[in-house]
């Protein structure tokens, strides 16, 4: 049975015992952190990619911001041409890319973001730029792309942090996915500010260089792409040198670009930018002018978003060369001495349509926006008795009927007097219109009815809610022009006789057209006619015969047919001239107020000691009407109907209401064509020293270099037969 025991090794046995073997040098350690490193930083890569691709994908572009999204609603003048101003504060006008040049919108891109139509909305070497500066507290530039631009402009604010920095990298790549590059850089352009108060580049080009965007040149558009980046330093006189340094930066990048040639390049000068004028958009009448198109908007049912940020384009019914013409008038015709206080207003309708052609409001919307041609606040005096004289031809009355002129009179309890207490014995209706003779228009509402004289006036345009109006308490005072209508009203009464009994509602809006192109409102005047033509030939047959035979002459210098009426008020205190042609209404009217707006008397206005309505008004009037319708040919009145004129058989009476009232019988006359000509017969004696004082005349103004016509006579008489409300 074999040993079980171990037996020894061979080596054990006979050799020599086995050395240890030697230490073994120690493994070197593995390099488990750099692998690590790399892990973590891609797994953290990979999770950012991931949040990134999350956050993309929950990002949606919201709807643009009111700053840019809104467009001023512009206005312009009666030809749809030519700018008036603008609602609102937004000078934005957007225009689509294809009338930008090419050149325009290249000399954008070497400013901004040459690699634009490369990257995918966001540039990673801007982007590292931008991440070290705000690190190092370096510059706050940033490289950012015109598609992040564009984003921060749009959707965002103007916030300088992480979160906006990041929104705006997301925004910018959705915005690359689903809008072409083409129709960001025409939001881009239309949405950038470049100073001088333009919002993008077609205000931009017409406050630099007067033109459209679609007529500027390589140089010009190398401008405006240089002022981007700093629009509050290069816009300013005192940013000139910079701006041109940045504008040969601009050149330069086109060229290295290859989007100029070297030739372009070197004959590229500098252009000359408009001059900057210190204006405020409103001052003068054109804030009267904008206020008038705002009010009718609202009442048109447009509201306060649609016509501050609307874009709507708005064609007025003001003449340009009218409204000129009206503001050269007060100027060169008006009083300049003792006008503290003074409040001229003026305005002007087109009989035919009701269309507002020029108002004058005050001399500055910016000191005053209350509006003189609209305000409801002088009283009417004698321009009033027209509205009696068609009542009264309503009833049958005739031109040659017989009223008593002498004054003092009375008349139902009511005592009052003429203009300079003069009498006149026996006068015709007509004679009492071409003078103005109290005595005779009081007896005459008296016989027809104070209720009817108030419905023609009303019926004609006068509103019956004009203060002094009160129908239900009207007293004889009524015809003498207790009321204060405004210029306006008054205009577009008069205007309603010079279109034969037909009336227009006043209108300071022709066409609106919406952002789109589309028709939002016409205008198309409605006819309502309030009196049979007879009747208002009538009226205005005998309100020619006031320019030719009465206290309206001062309007002879007009040259063509007019029909006219004076108006001044007890204690002087308002001053008016309303008349018109057959194609032209107008009314100019003047009062005083203290400084709490209480009426206080016009004498010594202009170093007349009355102004009356012959006066200064007249003055005004015939200079305003003389240009306006410089180049229109003269027309002539429809003539009255033969019986408003045929003489009376003796005896006759006319009856009213209360009792038949005994007239006499007038010697009949001849009753001449409508003229522009003084007539032989009825002429006014001459004018007391103090009732004719000079006109004095201002220096001429810009606005006054458009007003050709000569001015009426130096010297303007204040007719001395007038009205004076007792």
């Amino acid at each position: 049975m074999p040993d079980s025991r171990r037996q020894p090794s061979p080596r054990a046995s006979g050799s020599a015992p086995r050395k240890r073997p030697a230490t073994r040098p120690p493994a070197k350690p593995k390099r488990h952190w750099l692998r690590w490193t790399i892990v973590i930083a891609l797994l953290l890569i990979a999770v950012g990619v991931g949040v990134f691709v999350v956050l993309l994908a929950r990002t949606t572009v919201p709807t643009a911001n009111e700053v840019v999204t809104s467009e001023a609603t512009i206005v312009y003048w009666a030809d749809g041409k030519n700018e008036i101003g603008r609602l609102g504060e937004s000078t934005r006008r957007s225009v689509p890319l294809d009338e930008v040049p090419l050149q325009v919108q290249q000399a954008i891109l070497a400013a901004e973001d040459r690699t634009f139509y490369e990257h995918g909305g966001i540039s990673p070497v801007g982007i590292a730029r931008s991440v070290w500066n705000n690190v190092t507290g370096g510059s706050t530039q940033g490289g950012s792309t015109i598609t992040q631009q564009y984003a921060k402009n749009a959707f965002l604010t103007q916030e300088r942090s992480w979160d906006r920095k990041i929104s705006e990298a997301l925004l910018a790549i959705k915005l690359e996915t689903i809008v072409s590059k083409d129709e960001i850089l025409e939001n881009y352009l239309n949405t950038i500010y470049f100073g001088r108060g333009a919002d993008g580049i077609e205000a931009a080009s017409i406050a630099y260089f007067g033109v459209p965007a679609s007529e500027l040149t390589l140089e010009q558009g190398a401008v405006l792409a240089a002022i981007i980046k700093s629009p509050s330093d290069m816009a300013t006189a005192e940013g000139l040198t910079r701006l041109e340094a940045r504008w040969e930066y601009v050149l330069d990048g086109m060229l290295e670009q290859g989007w100029i040639t070297p030739q372009e390049r070197n004959a590229a000068e500098f252009p000359k930018l408009k001059k900057l004028k210190a204006k405020d958009r409103l001052a003068g009448q054109t804030g009267f002018l904008l206020t008038m198109v705002e009010n009718q908007l609202i009442d048109l049912g447009f509201d306060e978003t649609e016509i501050q940020r609307g874009g709507l384009r708005v064609v007025s019914t003001f003449d340009r060369a009218a409204q000129r013409a009206a503001t050269a008038a007060v100027r060169k015709v008006g009083p300049t001495s003792r006008t503290k206080g003074l409040r001229i207003g003026l305005a002007s309708v087109r009989p035919g349509t009701g269309e507002v052609v020029a108002i004058y409001g005050g001399d500055n919307f910016i000191d005053d926006q209350i509006n003189n041609a609209t305000r409801q606040f002088a009283q009417a005096g004698s321009t009033f008795k027209p509205f009696a004289l068609a009542a009264a031809t309503e009833d049958g009355v005739l031109l040659n009927s017989v009223w008593p002129g002498d004054s003092p009179a009375t008349v139902d309890g009511y005592t009052f007097s003429n203009y300079g207490d003069r009498s006149y014995g026996d006068v015709t209706l007509l004679e009492a219109t071409e003078n103005s003779i109290n005595s005779a228009y009081v007896q005459l509402e008296s016989d027809i009815g104070v209720s009817n004289v108030a419905d023609a006036a009303v019926r004609a345009g006068v509103p019956a809610s004009t203060p002094g109006m009160n129908l239900k308490n009207l007293d004889l005072t009524f015809v003498l022009g207790t009321a204060s209508p405004s210029g306006l009203d008054m205009a577009n009464a008069y205007a309603t006789f010079a279109d034969s009994g037909v009336r227009f509602e006043t209108s300071v809006v022709k066409k609106i057209v919406g952002p789109n192109d589309g028709l939002l409102f016409e205008l198309n005047p409605k006819k309502n006619r309030v009196f049979e033509a007879s009747v208002a030939d009538t009226v205005t047959y005998a309100l020619n015969r006031v320019v030719t035979n009465g206290t309206g002459s001062t309007a002879l210098a007009l040259g063509r047919p007019a029909a006219a009426k004076t108006g001044t008020t007890d204690d002087n205190k308002s001053a008016w001239f309303v008349g018109y042609t057959p194609q032209l209404a107008t009314a100019v009217l003047m009062a005083k107020e203290d400084s709490d707006g209480i009426p206080v008397s016009l004498s010594g206005t202009g170093g007349l000691s009355t102004v009356t309505g012959g006066s200064f008004p007249a003055a005004i009037w015939t200079a305003y009407m003389t240009a306006a319708l410089d180049g229109q040919p003269i027309e002539d009145f429809p003539p009255p109907p033969d019986d408003a004129i045929q003489p009376l058989d003796c005896p006759t009476s006319i009856t009213s209401d209360l009792e038949e009232v005994p007239i006499g019988c007038p010697t009949p006359e001849v009753i001449p064509e409508f003229s522009n000509e003084p007539s032989a017969v009825d002429t006014l004696p001459s004018a007391s020293p103090d009732e004719v004082a000079p006109v004095e005349t201002p220096s001429q103004s810009p606005d006054d270099a458009l007003f050709s016509p000569e001015p009426p006579p130096t010297q303007v008489p204040s007719p001395p037969i007038e009205e004076g409300r007792p």
